[in-house]
């Protein structure tokens, strides 16, 4: 069983805080077809979203089973999804490249069902809806409702407790809207089925029961149920198992989209080689070029080595040269032009101090080269 208690969802852009759920609760029975009706902007698919796991709400709670949902992981949802929870959109969603019978097999193969079962199960959901004899059909090769019937096969092959449909005969004509909706009504005998639909006709002669939404609130609601806590059972928390599929089941996927689309993978293959074989080229030959730039320079300097001179600087004359100017307690007659002398010696001895070289020699042998 299916509950909604007070749910309250807000879409926030900057200032702008949009209400798509304004305290929602319903009740929903295991088996039973409800449809949601209201105009556009009223809420119904941010209900169904919720319903699904695929959006998560504000404030309130979702009660599956008499388990509440706010404590939920992402690893919980998944698998709520994945196992408890069936979807058909107005948009088919189908591979176009897959037969129908892998299109219905794909949601087996992420729940990890192995090969055998999952081809029975897939054809199995197809005989219900009308499409046994059409199981290696493309989606292209199909009708609109025939595609949308492919939609509800693969929804039902993990016998979900919940059907969700959003819009499933928005895009097809009234004859086909016709037969969707009976298999939907159909299918509804087992298990919960939900419909977003803009067609209050389709509604009133297949719903058992019609919710109208208008701004986030509920408005009018035909067959309302309420839950008697003294008769329910025992909550129990069920293991959905896991919601995704083996590193080997994801490659073999893989190798057989490569095959389907052959020449749009050899023209990525041709159009990858080319970019690395580029990459190559332009490191191997800015690698040919420093190695050839490093060869000259060691053959140059072989050719015209450098020489490099050095004179030494003595700390000692400059000592002495203090030394004997201080002395002049001892020397009376010392004169002014001794005291010059000793000054330039010690300036001279400074300056012996520079290094010299023969690049000016080796710049020469380069020009008349």
């Amino acid at each position: 069983m299916l509950q909604i208690q007070h749910i309250c969802k807000e879409y926030r852009t900057g200032t702008l805080v949009q209400k798509a759920l304004d305290d929602v609760s319903l009740n929903f029975r295991d088996n039973e077809f409800v449809a949601i009706l209201g105009p556009s902007g009223s809420g119904k698919t941010t209900f169904l979203n919720i319903i699904g796991g695929l959006d998560r709400y504000d404030s309130g709670d979702l009660i599956i089973n008499g388990i509440s949902t706010k404590k939920y992981k992402d690893r919980d949802w998944d698998s709520y999804r994945n196992h408890t929870i069936g979807f058909v959109f107005q948009s088919y969603n189908l591979i176009p490249h897959q037969t129908v019978l892998a299109n219905v097999e794909l949601a087996l193969t992420i729940s990890g069902i192995g090969k055998e079962e999952r081809k029975k199960r897939a054809i199995e959901a197809l005989k219900k809806v009308g499409l046994g004899e059409q199981l290696h059909k493309k989606p292209s090769q199909m009708s609109g409702g025939q595609m949308q019937r492919v939609a509800i096969a693969r929804a039902l092959v993990n016998d979900p407790d919940i059907l969700l449909a959003d819009e499933p005969t928005g895009a097809l004509d009234t004859a086909t809207s016709v037969q969707v909706m009976e298999l939907l009504k159909e299918v509804a005998k087992d298990r919960l089925v939900v419909m977003v639909t803009h067609n209050p006709e389709l509604a009133e002669e297949y719903a058992t029961r019609i919710v109208t939404l208008k701004d986030g609130k509920i408005r009018s609601d035909t067959d309302e149920f309420y839950v008697n806590e003294a008769v329910m059972k025992e909550p129990e928390h069920k293991n959905m198992g896991k919601a995704s599929m083996s590193f080997l089941t994801a490659l073999s996927l893989s190798f057989n989209n490569l095959k389907t689309k052959k020449a749009r993978t050899l023209l990525t293959s041709f159009a990858g080689s080319i970019g690395i074989i580029g990459i190559a080229l332009i490191l191997a030959l800015s690698n040919g070029v420093n190695a050839y730039i490093k060869s000259i320079e060691e053959e140059t300097l072989s050719e015209y080595p450098l020489q490099i001179q050095s004179t030494g600087f003595d700390m000692t004359s400059m000592m002495v040269g203090n030394m004997d100017s201080g002395s002049g307690s001892s020397d009376k007659k010392e004169t002014k032009k001794d005291g010059e002398v000793k000054v330039m010696q010690m300036m001279t001895n400074m300056f012996s101090t520079m290094d010299s070289n023969d690049l000016k020699s080796l710049k020469k042998i380069s020009g008349q080269r």
